[in-house]
C-alpha cells in the first residue's frame, strides 16, 4: 500500500460524505475526464485526508495534490493560501484549476497536471 502521508483517520467519515455526496461538477468531471482513468500513469485518490485538511485529489507517488476551485473558494483566497503553504511544507506539490477552466478547457488543463508530472519525474531522476 502508499505510505502514511500524513493520513489523517479522524477526518476518514467527512471525507467519505465529501466523495460520495457533494463533489463539484468540476471534480467530477476531472475524475472522469483524467484522473480515474490513470490516462496520467497515476492512481488517484480522492477526498484524502491529510494532516487537518481533505484534498480533492491526490497522486501518493508523486506527492501531487491537485485543488478543483469552484465558487466556494471566491472569498478564501487567505485560507487557500495558508493551506497550501501547510501541505507543501509536507512535501506535497500543490496545483489548483478553478472549476471553470475545468469544464470549459480539460485539454488545457490536462496539458498542465501533464507537464508538473514531467518536471516531478524529471526532478526526481536529477536527484539520484
Amino acid at each position: 500500500m502508499y505510505l502514511n502521508h500524513y493520513y489523517n483517520k479522524d477526518l476518514q467519515e467527512y471525507a467519505r460524505e465529501l466523495r460520495n455526496n457533494t463533489q463539484s461538477r468540476g471534480e467530477k468531471f476531472i475524475w472522469k475526464a483524467i484522473l480515474s482513468k490513470k490516462q496520467t500513469g497515476y492512481k488517484y485518490l480522492r477526498q484524502r485526508p491529510i494532516d487537518h485538511f481533505i484534498v480533492d485529489f491526490l497522486a501518493p507517488k508523486l506527492n501531487l495534490i491537485i485543488e478543483i476551485d469552484g465558487n466556494s473558494h471566491l472569498n478564501k483566497g487567505s485560507y487557500d493560501r495558508f493551506r497550501q503553504d501547510k501541505l507543501e511544507k509536507l512535501g506535497y506539490q500543490v496545483i489548483r484549476f478553478s472549476e471553470g477552466d475545468v469544464l470549459n478547457n480539460i485539454d488545457d488543463v490536462n496539458n498542465q497536471i501533464r507537464h508538473v508530472i514531467y518536471c516531478i519525474e524529471n526532478s526526481h531522476l536529477s536527484l539520484h
